[in-house]
């Protein structure tokens, strides 16, 4: 698992502490308005800017890129009455996914994940208002927004034909069809360690598939929860959410139950693998076990012969005699060749 970083103990609640890495960049506001006919598109680095050009008739998408300026995000919360406690789950990189609803919103709280050789996890919320959805992301490399904004740029589909609801939903659908973008990737590479494995085994494909093991864990712990969310979403009595709307968040929580299938799918094979390579080295060292017991069994008989002769007696009456070394050599070697007949007979060679 992923170390966290813990929240500052005995600070009130509503405090706004950023709990990610470290990081200096200006925090970027894009603004996208819309209805059926017309799209406006903008990038601000100012909060005030931004606003001063939010058209009230039109859907409206902020989407906040960087919550590790806390003043920036009070600001906005204060402007559009956000509680404090929303507020401080935003900031908190490590929150659980979750789904709350309150008077003039409802707050989606998630993980949009990427994977490169390892997978990347970053804060996600989704603030529904009555005509507008307010997005707060924390960027770590990964964006699953461009599909969208490539949708509301050229009317494709019924997302310029419906409110902010619907462009919530399609920002949330976006994030988990990167899930099986993830889980693909993911795939790939169990399949080649399996093969690795199975070839030949070695201590970096244990290394490798101890590794990914953590992963699925990590990934585990992201999707999860994600469940319950979309569950509370879909039984949600708020009227921000049209009901047409809610046979889309059905098929979202679908998509979201095959992606945590997967992901136990994933697990419990990667612990085969494990208990396979296991076997394997187990397997390996029996087989050379076996090898060295035998060789001892057929020599321990001859070593005992060659053990009585070579004590120093001096009435001894096979030392006397002219054919005694010959026929020692022949019961050695018979007791040998006796000792070989029976393992093969018994199938132990």
């Amino acid at each position: 698992m992923r170390k966290s970083k813990t929240h500052d103990i005995g600070v009130p609640p509503g405090t706004l502490i950023y709990t990610g890495d470290s990081k200096t960049e200006r925090i970027k506001i894009s603004l996208i308005e819309y209805n059926e006919t017309e799209f406006i598109e903008q990038e601000f680095y100012d909060l005030s800017e931004c606003i001063s050009h939010v058209k009230p008739h039109l859907v409206k998408w902020i989407n906040v890129e960087g919550i590790h300026k806390t003043e920036v995000i009070e600001k906005i919360g204060k402007l559009y009455n956000i509680h404090p406690l929303t507020l401080e789950d935003i900031v908190h990189v490590d929150q659980r996914p979750k789904f709350e609803d309150y008077d003039n919103y409802v707050v989606a709280i998630m993980k949009m994940i990427s994977y490169d050789t390892k997978v990347h996890a970053e804060q996600l919320s989704i603030v529904l208002f009555d005509n507008m959805v307010i997005s707060f992301q924390e960027p770590q490399g990964g964006d699953a927004f461009d599909i969208i904004r490539n949708r509301l740029r050229q009317a494709r589909g019924r997302i310029r034909k419906c409110g902010a609801d619907y462009l919530a939903y399609a920002l949330m659908d976006a994030v988990i069809d990167c899930y099986f973008n993830v889980i693909e990737k993911i795939g790939d590479t169990v399949e080649k360690i399996e093969e690795h494995i199975i070839a030949h085994s070695s201590k970096s494909s244990l290394i490798q598939l101890y590794e990914l093991k953590r992963e699925m864990i990590f990934l585990r712990k992201q999707v999860w929860p994600m469940r319950d969310m979309i569950s509370n979403m879909v039984r949600s009595e708020t009227k921000l959410i049209n009901p047409s709307t809610d046979i889309y968040l059905r098929d979202l929580q679908d998509h979201v139950t095959r992606v945590i299938d997967t992901v136990e799918t994933y697990r419990d094979l990667l612990s085969g693998i494990m208990d396979i390579y296991l076997s394997t080295n187990s397997n390996k060292m029996n087989e050379v076990m076996k090898v060295l017991t035998i060789m001892s069994s057929i020599f321990i008989p001859v070593t005992f012969i060659a053990g009585v002769y070579g004590m120093n007696f001096e009435f001894m009456p096979e030392l006397k005699s002219p054919y005694g070394y010959a026929i020692t050599w022949g019961v050695m070697l018979s007791v040998m060749i006796g000792l070989i007949i029976y393992f093969k007979r018994k199938k132990w060679m």
